[in-house]
């Protein structure tokens, strides 16, 4: 396929991004865009469509990218999904990892860092 041509397979997205979030553009939680995010085991079941983005995000949380990384791959502005990974941790289906800070170990500091290599070079 030409790289010009629309690939049928993906549907075309009908609701605009923000809609997603009620209007809202800052997360409830501080969530850094480095954050590395994780899905939490629950046997809480979500409360919309398998299909929806939410879900795709804790599929997502599985591989614990970062903040930034689920934006790139789902194709969200960065505000949207800040706001749906916040409301994703208040909800109890995502946990945040602190990101570099001033008690971090070496070891932290470079598996983190290998973490976002790893990430820019999948996208």
């Amino acid at each position: 396929m030409d790289h010009w041509e629309r690939d049928d397979t993906e549907k075309p997205q009908l609701v605009r991004p923000y809609t997603l979030t009620a209007g809202r553009t800052d997360p409830r939680i501080n969530l850094p865009l480095e954050a590395p995010v994780e899905t939490l085991a629950t046997t809480k079941s979500p409360r919309w469509p398998s299909n929806d983005v939410r879900g795709k995000i804790l599929t997502l949380g599985a591989d614990n990218p970062s903040v930034a990384e689920i934006a790139a791959v789902l194709s969200l502005p960065l505000g949207v999904a800040r706001v749906l990974i916040g409301d994703l941790v208040t909800q109890g289906y995502l946990r945040v990892h602190t990101t570099l800070g001033d008690s971090i170990t070496d070891d932290e500091r470079r598996e983190l860092i290998g973490r976002t290599l790893r990430g820019l070079r999948a996208l």
